[in-house]
């Protein structure tokens, strides 16, 4: 559930859990009030096995930025820290939950939500990784 004085923030989706994704179909579908393209900058997009991984770096990733439902906001961020295995100061986390600035297609920045490859991880993807060049999901070679 959301921990008390954290903010609301919309989260920024770049894999999986994008619209038409088979997550986005069981953790999101239903359960949002906005649904839009964004970009965020500032980040690289490496294959995984199965799923992409963002990782700091000189790159621009595409996605989608979500808001949850306000009434549904903590049921929400439970099931996405489950699913990317973040727990908020975990030492053992595939992904971290952090705080990013999203560009809108339509104009405009937001602050939001996003899920980062952990540093152990984010290390070995940026030595022996495949990046995504286009920073797309959606786009890469199938």
């Amino acid at each position: 559930m959301s921990t008390p004085g954290m903010p609301r923030l919309p989260f920024f989706v770049y894999g999986t859990l994008r619209p038409g994704e088979h997550n986005h179909t069981w953790a999101l579908a239903g359960r949002t009030v906005r649904e839009e393209p964004a970009t965020v900058r500032g980040l690289v997009l490496y294959e995984g096995p199965g799923y992409p991984y963002a990782v700091a770096g000189d790159g621009v990733v595409t996605g989608t930025l979500v808001e949850p439902d306000p009434g549904r906001y903590g049921e929400i961020l439970h099931v996405l820290d489950e699913l990317e295995d973040c727990v908020p100061g975990g030492t053992a986390n595939v992904y971290e939950r952090v705080t990013a600035e999203a560009e809108r297609v339509g104009g405009g920045t937001e602050r939001v939500w996003l899920y980062v490859a952990a540093p152990p991880l984010a290390r070995r993807l940026c030595e022996e990784g495949t990046p995504i060049v286009s920073g797309d999901w959606l786009s890469r070679a199938r």
